[in-house]
């Protein structure tokens, strides 16, 4: 039970690698405040997952909204007393081809994977600096902000963007015992990906390790990561994608 007693927010939590990520803080003895932009989904997802573990609250909003965000803090706080773990994982991808890109496609990719992940570190360290008791952040960047990828522009700045956020932090938060780093995700069999029924083959086909990762693979990182076992790691970014860019062959 390494989160026993640990209070945790999780963003984009419905369902894929946020929703496995909630799991196993759950299963791990944590209190889990799940949020997604759908309250159906999040409702469902936090209700099995009490069932299942132990207490998990859905938020359901956007967590881009800097209002909503401040009112998943306070929430923690108020129901569980503190507020020791940021997931920030909520994130878009809006394919496009460079030259016809959008102003309208490109704010919303910012504001949601950039301003959301921002805001919301901020005001989760600013509780865990007046509980004076430390915490973790860990934001989802990809291997999009590490290799490029087509039709990807907007998204892979994005999340480059967040690995030099956690480096900037360091200097920022590290005198209130709060670490952060990034996970870095590759091609992962979630009920989006899989909606391509040639999603899982083609990235077997080029992936090192013959497969794509599974939401536990992410999960298992992300728990490291904000554990206490990795209470001196910070401002680092974690790649979990079976090799993908020691090599980076083009899926298409």
């Amino acid at each position: 039970m390494k989160f026993k007693d640990k209070v945790a927010i999780v963003t984009g939590a419905g369902q894929g690698i946020g929703l496995q990520i909630c799991r196993q803080l759950a299963s791990a003895g944590a209190k889990v405040i799940l949020n997604d932009l759908d309250a159906d989904l999040a409702e469902g997802a936090a209700n099995q997952i009490s069932i299942e573990y132990g207490e998990c609250l859905a938020v359901a909003g956007d967590s881009s909204d800097v209002t909503f965000i401040q009112r998943m803090v306070d929430t923690a706080v108020s129901r569980f007393g503190h507020l020791d773990v940021i997931v920030a994982n909520a994130g878009i991808t809006l394919f496009g081809d460079f030259l016809t890109y959008t102003p309208e496609s490109f704010n919303r990719v910012m504001q949601v994977n950039l301003a959301g992940t921002f805001f919301l570190a901020q005001a989760a360290a600013r509780q865990m600096k007046q509980q004076a008791s430390g915490g973790s952040l860990l934001f989802t960047s990809s291997v999009t902000g590490h290799q490029a990828h087509k039709h990807l522009a907007a998204y892979g700045m994005s999340k480059a963007a967040l690995e030099m956020l956690a480096k900037n932090l360091v200097i920022e938060l590290s005198a209130f015992k709060i670490n952060v780093n990034t996970i870095a995700p590759g091609a992962t069999l979630t009920e989006r990906t899989l909606e391509d029924p040639s999603y899982e083959r083609t990235w077997s086909g080029i992936t090192p390790m013959g497969r794509p990762a599974s939401v536990m693979d992410i999960a298992n990182a992300a728990l490291f990561l904000v554990s206490e076992d990795a209470r001196h790691i910070t401002g680092q970014s974690l790649v979990i994608d079976g090799g993908w860019t020691c090599i980076s062959p083009s899926p298409f």
